[in-house]
């Protein structure tokens, strides 16, 4: 006899393999659009060489490297200050009102458009600062931006590590901030590389923060320090698609760079998923 309890499940089970299905069908055909359209401008030309004459011809190595820097950059610097928030709020601020307010306004700023930390990072970084249009300016901006969902996964990798862990380390003598080293980080690290992996996409793919403190046009050559203006795929595809004088070659040259700008934001994140993967075992072990 069929109970209703299983075909309740059984329709539970169906809807969510639809779902699945459904996000998936919508993924494979982006990725199909874009590897059909972007894989017949991959050269090795294209992806080593400068551009030139107007953009129709050459490479986008200058891109390329401009937009490594910039993620690596923004990285390097939400990550440790993300952290550092996560930890205070999780392990050492005190149940009030207040630290209530900051919790919700880290959400809210995750919700904040990018163009507005683009102006934010221009009034701040270029103007008052004195960066300039620069690596520096532009990383620093995009950090700002990942910082709220790097704190919030780091909050949530912290917590979900057990109370006993915890206690156990404190019963044998240890301080707190050696239980936060030696027992909570580590636990907590993969899923705290996961908000950093999920992060790094935003941050990688972002024209309109990038667009008035870092990226430029065209440059000639590779930037040679934080405070060089640089080239980034993101403003290169907008730059293609909305000037020029040969859009079907500036169009077919956009979608390699959009192949281009998923394949490192891919080796990135598998770069972070080794990491997690690793220190997983690790602390499993």
């Amino acid at each position: 006899m069929i109970h209703r309890s299983d075909i309740s499940q059984a329709i539970g089970f169906l809807l969510l393999g639809a779902c699945i299905a459904f996000a998936l069908f919508f993924l494979g055909t982006i990725l199909y659009f874009i590897l059909v359209r972007g894989a017949p401008a991959i050269s090795w030309e294209f992806l080593t060489s400068e551009p030139r004459r107007a953009m129709t011809q050459g490479g986008v190595a200058p891109a390329i490297v401009g937009t490594f820097y910039l993620t690596v950059g923004a990285v390097f610097f939400s990550l440790p200050l993300g952290l550092a928030c996560a930890i205070y709020l999780c392990e050492y601020s005190p149940k009030t009102v207040l630290v209530n307010i900051i919790r919700l306004s880290i959400n809210n700023l995750a919700g904040v458009p990018s163009i507005v930390f683009g102006l934010f990072g221009f009034a701040v970084f270029v103007k008052a600062f004195g960066f300039g249009v620069s690596i520096l300016s532009g990383s620093l901006t995009l950090g700002i931006m990942a910082l709220p969902g790097i704190i919030s996964a780091s909050q949530e990798a912290i917590l979900a590590v057990p109370q006993s862990h915890k206690e156990a380390s404190l019963a044998l003598g240890a301080t707190h901030w050696q239980t936060i080293a030696k027992v909570i980080l580590p636990s907590a690290f993969p899923g705290i590389l996961t908000g950093v992996i999920l992060n790094i996409g935003r941050v990688a793919g972002e024209t309109a923060p990038i667009l008035f403190t870092a990226a430029t046009f065209y440059t000639r050559g590779y930037p040679d320090s934080v405070f060089s203006e640089v080239m980034a795929l993101p403003y290169h595809i907008y730059a293609l698609m909305t000037e020029g004088t040969r859009p079907e070659i500036q169009t077919q040259i956009a979608y390699g760079c959009s192949l281009i700008l998923l394949g490192l934001v891919l080796a990135i994140s598998a770069l972070a998923i080794i990491l997690r993967e690793r220190q997983r075992r690790i602390h499993g072990s």
